[in-house]
């Protein structure tokens, strides 16, 4: 569990890789920032196939992981909203944790892919990081193949 210093801005954590350009979840960032004048913080972690990550071969999906951050940023900057992101580690609970060292959030944002489609539903990633980290989740979900977005559970 990570303890927050009190701030007046809140501190968001946002955690996507695949689903980081999405629509809802650019609007639900910058309605915390409308709402709460947040700062945000959005990490990628770098997905890689198991292949890849045995053979310790990142490089590609650190580039694709940046390149998509990098196009989220840019549009979130374009909105107004004052966001900063990095790569994070292919295991996104690791992710989480080596970020929340540096950026103490008070709310974590973690968007996926629909169950069926998502390994960090399949491997529980909301679950486990509302138990580790005791903070307020917000879980939102983006099905790319059929354009549907939508916000799973508030909490």
């Amino acid at each position: 569990m990570h303890q927050h210093e009190n701030r007046s801005a809140r501190r968001i954590l946002v955690v996507a890789n695949e689903t980081v350009e999405s629509h809802i979840l650019h609007e639900a960032i910058r309605a915390d920032v409308d709402r709460n004048n947040a700062e945000i913080l959005v990490v990628a972690p770098a997905l890689n196939s198991r292949v890849r990550h045995w053979v310790s071969d990142e490089d590609e999906a650190r580039h694709a992981a940046k390149a998509r951050l990098s196009r989220s940023i840019a549009r979130l900057v374009r909105d107004g909203v004052d966001a900063n992101g990095w790569v994070g580690d292919a295991d996104p609970l690791q992710a989480i944790d080596d970020a929340l060292h540096f950026f103490p959030a008070d709310r974590l944002i973690i968007a996926t892919h629909p169950e069926g489609r998502s390994n960090w539903l399949a491997r529980r990633l909301v679950v486990r990081a509302r138990r580790r980290f005791r903070l307020p989740i917000v879980h939102i979900v983006v099905d790319v193949a059929r354009r549907n977005e939508y916000v799973v559970e508030a909490a």
